[in-house]
């Protein structure tokens, strides 16, 4: 029988970390340079403290751009800013196939539409995780998309929304991309990264005004620089070297979080974020080439046991 993977096997290791001391503008700017949703923060000693996700990000910009707004700056509308050129899935699509959609085209989720272009839900890192855990049960009947699309209407946006909006939608729920409707047809889509974008520059726009002698007391209070100690995250998960992917399916599966932070004696050995474990899961688990359509999957090689919250 193959060696049960764990944490070690798929983490990787060399990553982008902060200080508690990091600026909040330079390290918002990083994580979109970089193209990444959260990095670890370590002390001075190099230990692991928390980690600066995206949501933090927008927590820590909350002020400058709350202030924008009262100092009558543009505040953009979704149609401004949303984007409407998408990578779709089909409902009927094969669960592997769909992931190796995401995969391949380095995305963490996609709208599910209908051929007319209607919109029916979301098929994401974390619904993909669900369809391999799932595999657990006995002997499922399919595995098509529509079995494990979300399907929140709560999440659906509006061209007319203002960005302000968008970032608190994104700040109270767990989804990292919004939809945007014309009635039921798909019009665009809306990322925790674009609203980031979107505030990184009011914000630094907010920076520049209150260099102006005529600035007032707000913009140049908003201006100031901080740090992002007070903004990070010290309670998000970590996992150990140790964790069997199973584990870390299920941390994921039961929290908000993309990135998990490997640490062991209070150091950072690495991090293992969900498209690490789709990517290794996936390839235990896809079907053999000559399957026609969705099938029975089995999970296997990834947990010595089953845990019992999935055996009910």
């Amino acid at each position: 029988m193959n060696e049960v993977k764990t944490a070690s096997d798929i983490m990787r290791r060399n990553l982008v970390t902060l200080t508690p001391e990091s600026d909040v503008m330079d390290s918002v700017a990083r994580l979109l340079r970089d193209n990444i949703s959260g990095a670890p923060v370590l002390g001075s000693d190099g230990g692991y403290l928390a980690v600066f996700s995206e949501k933090c990000c927008m927590n820590a910009l909350t002020e400058p751009v709350e202030t924008a707004r009262a100092e009558g700056l543009h505040i953009t509308r979704v149609r401004e800013f949303m984007v409407s050129q998408l990578v779709t899935i089909k409902p009927e699509m094969d669960v592997f196939d769909a992931i190796d959609h995401l995969l391949s085209r380095r995305i963490s989720g996609a709208p599910v539409v209908d051929p007319q272009g209607h919109y029916l839900g979301i098929f994401s890192e974390k619904t993909a995780m669900r369809a391999l855990i799932a595999a657990l049960h006995d002997q499922l009947p399919g595995t098509s998309v529509n079995q494990y699309m979300n399907l929140d209407r709560n999440r659906i946006i509006h061209e007319d929304d203002s960005l302000l909006d968008i970032a608190h939608k994104f700040q109270e729920t767990p989804y990292r991309r919004l939809p945007v409707l014309q009635g039921e047809r798909l019009a665009g889509q809306v990322s925790r990264r674009d609203v980031l974008r979107a505030e990184c520059r009011l914000a630094c726009e907010v920076v520049e005004r209150a260099k102006s002698n005529h600035a007032s007391d707000n913009l140049r209070r908003a201006a100031k620089p901080r740090q992002i100690g007070p903004y990070m995250d010290t309670e998000a998960l970590t996992a150990t070297p140790s964790t069997d992917l199973l584990g870390i399916a299920q941390m994921f599966l039961n929290s908000p979080y993309r990135r998990l932070p490997i640490v062991e004696d209070g150091r950072l050995l690495g991090q293992v974020s969900r498209r690490d474990l789709l990517e290794a899961a996936a390839e235990l688990l896809r079907p053999k080439p000559e399957r026609r359509g969705a099938e029975t999957l089995y999970l296997s090689l990834v947990s010595n046991t089953a845990p019992e919250s999935f055996r009910r």
